[in-house]
């Protein structure tokens, strides 16, 4: 990946706006890569914990948090979306209702 689709891909997670959220193929497709949802996965775990980028609006095609359930991450993310009043049921959003196609 290009240091110009990193940018892009950034540039598509902070346009995402508060209590919505995207899947990773979406973000690919907006930053132009198509495909390239396995790649924004991997560019977003390797973010450092003190970025202000919004990766927890990001989830898998079903709406689903890609973390297990039981793990910090999973816990942080879910806690993240609640307070932008997105609704996580059993791990999972709705995105009919809080779903953001840029």
């Amino acid at each position: 990946m290009t240091y110009e689709d990193q940018l892009r891909i950034y540039t598509v997670l902070n346009a995402i706006p508060p209590g919505f959220v995207t899947s990773y193929g979406c973000v690919a497709t907006l930053a132009q890569l198509p495909r390239g949802a396995r790649q924004v996965g991997r560019l977003l775990s390797q973010l450092p914990a003190e970025s202000t980028l919004p990766w927890h609006r990001v989830l898998r095609a079903d709406g689903s948090i890609a973390f297990p359930l039981d793990s910090p991450s999973y816990r942080r993310q879910k806690q993240r979306l609640e307070s932008e009043g997105v609704t996580v049921t059993q791990g999972r959003v709705d995105l009919s209702g809080f779903g953001w196609k840029g």
